[in-house]
């Protein structure tokens, strides 16, 4: 899926990006050694050393929505592919192979014994639907909103799932089976629980599982470079006053990681969660 030309801010090497490059920002978390952000574009700042940072660049290249990440040797490129979904933490999973339509936001799986999840959509790739099929298949797609559904419907018809979006956002997939009304949580099993979170879109919601893992979707980020949570007005398509409430409501929540579509994901400990949330709320209001 090679595109675009070489950009020049790249070091000499195996590994370039291209100008097809769209500044989404997977590759930067999932090899921060090897690639940084110059101008408008991602570029190979240093060449991987040794197999652990060369793992981690192909990771990078398998999950570039666009195809802009070269490699001119493919040694432990099949490898690499084959380690999707990678493991965040206890039974949740990054999807990799992220998708153009949804601007490269990130999708995650969630392995559970009444159903495995896959919170918003990576790209379609069969390598991944058969590894998602060695781990139990899909039972729910939840889609945090309207913008990442990417290849949502290749997914669901493999694997026969029950989608979820709100009502709000139901454009986005107007024959999908379960619509969340309103704006109060939704206590789907007793390890999930759905908040709607208006802002970014009408219909955005975000994913609470087991008190741990809150799966925001484009509502809440991480920002690596000011160490501090980013919700973003700019990108805001329905109502920032909407959004601010929102993120109001999360501060009585308990988790320990956000794993946003996109921007940065991170764990911390729950007294600094809350102390980073209301300083992003405060922020906010501004």
């Amino acid at each position: 899926m090679a595109t675009g030309k070489r950009l020049e801010t790249n070091v000499r090497g195996e590994f370039y990006v291209t100008n097809a490059c769209i500044n989404c920002d997977q590759c930067r978390q999932l090899a921060r050694n090897v690639f940084s952000e110059v101008g408008s574009y991602s570029a190979v700042t240093k060449q991987p050393d040794g197999e652990e940072e060369r793992t981690k660049a192909f990771h990078a290249m398998v999950s570039c929505p666009t195809g802009a990440i070269i490699s001119e040797q493919k040694e432990g490129l099949a490898e690499a592919i084959n380690d999707f979904p990678l493991l965040v933490e206890d039974n949740v999973y990054y999807c990799g192979f992220t998708s153009r339509n949804s601007y490269g936001a990130s999708s995650y799986f969630i392995t559970h014994p009444e159903g495995n999840w896959l919170v918003d959509s990576p790209r379609w790739s069969p390598q991944l639907a058969s590894k998602f099929e060695q781990m139990g298949g899909i039972h729910y797609v939840f889609l945090t909103h309207r913008d990442d559904v990417a290849d949502t419907k290749r997914y669901t018809e493999k694997f026969k799932a029950e989608r979820i979006i709100h009502v709000w956002d139901k454009d986005a997939q107007p024959d999908a089976e379960h619509l969340i009304q309103g704006i109060e949580p939704v206590m789907w099993q007793p390890d999930f629980q759905i908040i709607p979170v208006p802002g970014h879109t009408k219909g955005h919601m975000v994913l609470l599982y087991r008190e741990k893992f809150l799966f925001t979707g484009d509502h809440l980020a991480w920002d690596r470079q000011r160490g501090q949570f980013d919700a973003s007005e700019d990108y805001c398509w329905y109502s920032w006053q909407a959004q601010c409430e929102s993120m109001e409501r999360l501060l009585c929540e308990k988790f320990e990681w956000v794993l946003p579509g996109h921007g940065d994901r991170v764990q911390l400990p729950e007294h600094e969660i809350k102390e980073t949330m209301n300083q992003l709320f405060i922020r906010m209001k501004e």
